[in-house]
């Protein structure tokens, strides 16, 4: 095919598909929230809980999500448990993309035009919500 010149690595190889998990891991609203919310530092699952106004075991669950790919880590001190992004590049990668979907907003080029969104208090967010 004329842009095989171009791959370098076939999908199959280690380094896509560690890259296609980790963005899985991310897609997910309340996953990506729980990141930025600790760009700021350390945060408990009650902190989280009551910045993102939702259930502990939904901010537990999707903890143990970020944590099985190595993107937060816990730390104990003492009987309290918080959590940090283990890496602090992510975030540098997440204000890239935050750019990208800005200019893609502002162009009027949204998911939602393509078919693919949710709809929240009646209007297309452009985040597909799993309910």
């Amino acid at each position: 095919m004329w842009i095989s010149h171009l791959v370098r690595e076939p999908y199959n190889q280690p380094l896509p598909c560690f890259t296609a998990a980790f963005f899985r891991a991310l897609a997910h609203p309340v996953r990506l929230s729980i990141v930025e919310l600790l760009r700021d530092g350390a945060l408990s699952v009650d902190d989280l809980q009551e910045r993102l106004v939702i259930d502990a075991a939904s901010v537990s669950q999707q903890l143990a999500v970020l944590r099985g790919y190595n993107i937060v880590e816990s730390h104990r001190i003492g009987l309290a448990i918080t959590y940090t992004v283990r890496d602090p590049d992510l975030f540098r990668l997440l204000d890239i993309a935050r750019d990208i979907f800005a200019h893609r907003f502002a162009e009027g080029h949204t998911l939602c035009a393509a078919g693919v969104g949710c709809q929240q208090d009646g209007k297309n967010t452009g985040v597909r919500s799993r309910q």
